[in-house]
């Protein structure tokens, strides 16, 4: 039984740190995409609007009651069907957006929830718009209590890019992919991205519990 090649590891290295770096662009980019379809998808849901709310409920009943894998083959591989052609790049920063949104939504409309609807009744006998209490008053104070689900999603979307490989988007998981069927060296390949997505994950981790310490301390403060 041959050992683990730990110099073939070292070598490999490099390659898989390129994907790493494509891997962590591609989260942030999910993050803030997600997030700004989310805040719009959470509003929708939390209007006085009936429409808003059936088109905000059925986003979500739809986004997250399909598996991320097949939204990215209909990003990618259906929609040139109909004249629609993305890269594997664009398929990838969309597709996990609009997942991303549809979970983010929920997380932002229990934040803007939790907060005492007392406070917008105060604002709105201020003069407010609903506009102005939700940008001023509201959303200000909810951003704190979502930090904790957000930074859970940011890890979550890390950990879903690699389902992006399936649309032959190169990232950690693809370039471990391709040295594994290159080399035929599975176990140093993918222990090492496995590794490496663990070191991502830790970091980011440790990154988001310090601001939510900061933050409590503030809002103590």
């Amino acid at each position: 039984m041959q050992g683990f090649d730990f110099a073939f590891a070292v070598k490999i290295l490099p390659v898989l740190l390129q994907g790493a770096v494509m891997t962590i662009e591609l989260t942030v980019l999910a993050i803030i995409f997600g997030t700004v379809i989310g805040l719009i998808i959470a509003l929708a849901k939390i209007s006085n609007f009936k429409l808003f709310q059936v088109l905000g409920g059925i986003y979500t009943w739809v986004i997250r009651g399909i598996p991320l894998l097949m939204q990215l083959f209909i990003l990618y591989y259906a929609l040139p069907e109909i004249g629609i052609k993305l890269s594997p790049f664009g398929a990838a920063v969309i597709g996990l957006s609009i997942c991303g949104g549809a979970y983010i939504a929920e997380i932002i409309r229990a934040g803007i929830l939790s907060i005492d609807k007392g406070q917008m009744e105060a604002a709105l006998s201020l003069g407010m718009s609903y506009t102005q209490a939700m940008r001023r008053i509201i959303l200000p104070q909810a951003y704190r209590r979502l930090l904790p689900p957000m930074s859970n999603e940011f890890i979550t979307l890390m950990k879903d890019t690699a389902l992006v490989s399936s649309i032959a988007m190169v990232e950690l998981m693809r370039s471990a992919n391709h040295l594994s069927s290159t080399y035929f060296k599975p176990m140093e390949a993918y222990m090492t991205a496995a590794l490496l997505y663990l070191l991502l994950t830790t970091v980011f981790t440790v990154v988001f519990d310090k601001m939510e310490r900061r933050l409590a301390v503030t809002e103590e403060n």
